[in-house]
């Protein structure tokens, strides 16, 4: 008697599954490490300096716009409640003096309402002030 035998297709198969795997981990890698800039939503015309150098967005950010208006991170303070905000911040068991505050000021803001943040800043008992500004092309 005589069998018939069935010819089978040596076609190998890739398993996909793994690779996908892969794939979907690099992707949530990236996506966790990956940092973003938190920027206000202020609108500022920053001034232009070839000499800046960066700092971290960490601490507090004080904002005056091309009206005068000062904000105190994303709250619209005056400058007489500047004082009461910045002695009433927490900075989590690190001194005042080397707290970090970032000043934006839109260009057109004289230097006169610098000053005056300036001296409010200083008279909260904060020191470490950096002025933002954008790198000259």
């Amino acid at each position: 008697m005589r069998f018939k035998y069935k010819r089978r297709d040596n076609k190998s198969n890739v398993d996909m599954t793994p690779m996908i795997d892969i794939v979907f981990q690099l992707i949530l890698f990236f996506l966790v490490s990956t940092t973003f800039a938190i920027l206000p939503g202020i609108k500022l015309n920053l001034p232009q300096s070839s000499t800046a150098e960066g700092t971290s967005m960490q601490g507090i950010t004080i904002t005056v716009d091309k009206n005068g208006l000062i904000f105190f991170n994303d709250k619209e303070v005056l400058i007489n409640e500047l004082s009461t905000e910045l002695i009433s911040f927490d900075t989590k068991d690190v001194p005042k003096t080397e707290f970090p505050i970032s000043l934006e000021a839109d260009e057109n803001v004289t230097n006169g309402v610098i000053v005056k943040l300036f001296d409010v800043i200083r008279e909260s008992g904060f020191s470490a002030i950096n002025l933002r500004t954008t790198t000259k092309k």
